[in-house]
């Protein structure tokens, strides 16, 4: 069984098929997927497509690009408490983004920071995203003790991939890795153990080779776990298996799958 741990299930993308889209995901061996929540004030979408489908979770959190227009709401005490809801299984996704801006930089940071005390409080993992802020992001990290979580959609330097580790973090891969022009990015990814991999689809975005440029979906994160297989010459179930393992290592909210389910899938 394969889990694709972030994908955006609420997106309008996905209105018109979405029964069938989780019928496909699951006909290529997709267990489990989280639905990841951009914006608080949309979160009631999100928990809705998570409380229709079983083996759908997910998050809650503010994108960093939405990091100044939901600010006011978004305190660490009404994180805490919208994060009861029985699927919520992370918080995020949330961090920096200096390539867009598209909110200012102390205001993202300042939200991103609310995340990771929320986040702790609640013992629950953080979901991180980073765009041309590697520096600030790990600093941030640091600074606030983050505990435990993700950087998701991994396409920083090895400096970061380094730090997040000693962090305790994962480094979870997306579609990315098997772009034509992603050399540098899967020369990490060699070094990367695998018991602190994730895969992802970031979906409807990213959709890796052979589809790019389409839409992307949950079943197509077994061509990024294939390529994971590829760099790290091992055979693809094993990666199936350890990164699993390592899902339901780090997401502990999340019942663990049985044996007979794990091999059926």
């Amino acid at each position: 069984m394969l889990i694709d741990s972030h994908c955006h299930l609420d997106f309008p993308d996905f209105a018109q098929d979405l029964d069938a889209l989780v019928d496909r995901a699951r006909a290529a061996g997709v267990g489990r997927m989280v639905t990841i929540c951009t914006y608080l004030t949309r979160f009631a979408q999100v928990a809705a497509v998570a409380e229709r489908y079983e083996g759908i979770y997910c998050s809650l959190g503010v994108h960093p690009h939405q990091a100044a227009e939901e600010f006011e709401g978004a305190t660490v005490e009404r994180i805490i408490a919208m994060a009861s809801h029985p699927k919520v299984i992370g918080i995020g996704e949330t961090g920096l983004d200096f390539f867009y801006d598209q909110s200012p930089r102390d205001v993202q940071e300042e939200s991103f920071r609310r995340h990771i005390r929320a986040a702790k409080v609640l013992d629950l993992p953080l979901i991180v995203h980073t765009r041309d802020a590697d520096d600030t992001t790990i600093r941030v990290l640091q600074d606030e003790g983050a505990q435990k979580g993700l950087i998701h959609c991994f396409s920083s330097g090895r400096d970061v991939a380094e730090k997040a580790l000693e962090l305790g973090f994962y480094i979870s891969l997306s579609g990315i890795i098997t772009f034509k022009k992603s050399d540098a990015l899967r020369a990490i990814v060699a070094d990367i153990p695998l018991d602190r991999i994730l895969v992802e689809t970031d979906a409807p975005y990213l959709a890796p080779v052979p589809f790019r440029g389409k839409r992307n979906e949950p079943s197509y994160v077994v061509h990024t776990a294939a390529e994971v297989a590829r760099i790290k010459g091992i055979d693809p179930a094993e990666v199936t298996r350890q990164t699993t393992a390592n899902f339901f290592d780090l997401f502990q909210r999340v019942p663990r799958a049985d044996a007979s389910e794990v091999q059926a899938a």
